[in-house]
């Protein structure tokens, strides 16, 4: 059990990607299908503009040349609209991309197994094989602690 008191039931490694639908920026969706073919990171954070989240991407901004180096893209996932995830890639500068599971709200994070009971997501990566196949995955002991970029780095490797 996490320190929010809610059990920690992230995809585990080994574990194939559920059926999804996420917003993107421009209007169109991204599914489990947008995944095959390549690494992927989904970096779930729980609120657009707060200052755990706005830390966690710009510290992933900074290192996105090391992670992209390892053949990977990756994606910020949280229950914002689309426009305010856009919002906040814009005032903070960041090119991570971001996904918006607003509509139906949370339901790719509860099938991530990391929606909080609050309706957001945990802090919580989930790097993903090109076959759909979760590599490795971790979820924080509370939403505000920030997972730092070597773990996602490590993760890649061992994917």
């Amino acid at each position: 059990m996490s320190a929010t008191g809610v059990t920690s039931t992230v995809l585990a490694p080994g574990a194939k990607v559920p059926a999804f639908k996420l917003g993107t920026e421009n209007g169109g969706s991204f599914t489990e299908a947008d995944l095959q073919g390549k690494t992927t990171v989904l970096v779930f954070y729980p609120f657009a503009f707060s200052p755990v989240c706005t830390e966690q991407l710009q510290v992933y901004e900074q290192s996105l040349a090391e992670i992209t180096a390892q053949g990977a893209d990756i994606y910020g996932v949280s229950c914002d609209s689309t426009w305010a995830q856009k919002a906040f890639r814009e005032k903070l500068g960041v090119s991570i991309p971001q996904l918006s599971d607003f509509e139906p709200k949370g339901a790719a994070c509860a099938a991530f197994g990391v929606l909080h009971p609050g309706g957001f997501p945990q802090r919580a990566l989930v790097i993903v094989g090109g076959d759909g196949v979760v590599r490795w995955s971790y979820e924080t002991p509370s939403p505000a602690d920030l997972p730092p970029v070597h773990m996602i780095l490590g993760g890649l490797k061992n994917a």
